[in-house]
């Protein structure tokens, strides 16, 4: 027991929980956008859309779905828990592409923000493992 009157591994697990929450929440919510609205609308918020063919947004969307998905359904329940890290992987993967594009298009507060999404993917796969 800590100070806190839980195990050092019941803090923890809660913790990896309250990450991967926010996580999905927020590439549920991006590759939702991603994958239905028009690319008008998209371009007011993500300029680098332009870049790229809409079929490729929408890819981009679906795997970000799909990875909100995947980070949590599994743990919760108890089938196949092993593919949360492996989508944590998949969106971290995500970000790392996201983070080159940007540094090539020198957008580099866009690059910090693909950056401070990775970290916590990186944790989850570290400790999910």
């Amino acid at each position: 027991m800590t100070k806190f009157g839980q195990p050092k591994e019941q803090r923890m697990n809660a913790v990896l929980w309250t990450i991967q929450g926010i996580l999905a929440g927020i590439f549920a919510m991006a590759g939702f956008l991603k994958s239905t609205q028009s690319k008008d609308k998209l371009l007011k918020r993500l300029p680098w859309v332009n870049h790229f063919p809409l079929l490729t947004v929408r890819f981009i969307g679906i795997s970000e779905l799909i990875g909100a998905i995947g980070i949590i359904v599994p743990m919760v329940t108890g089938i196949m828990p092993i593919l949360s890290p492996i989508a944590a992987i998949g969106l971290a993967a995500i970000m790392i592409m996201a983070a080159f594009y940007h540094i090539h298009k020198r957008e580099y507060r866009e690059v910090l923000f693909n950056v401070t999404l990775f970290i916590p993917l990186a944790v989850i796969v570290f400790y999910r493992f």
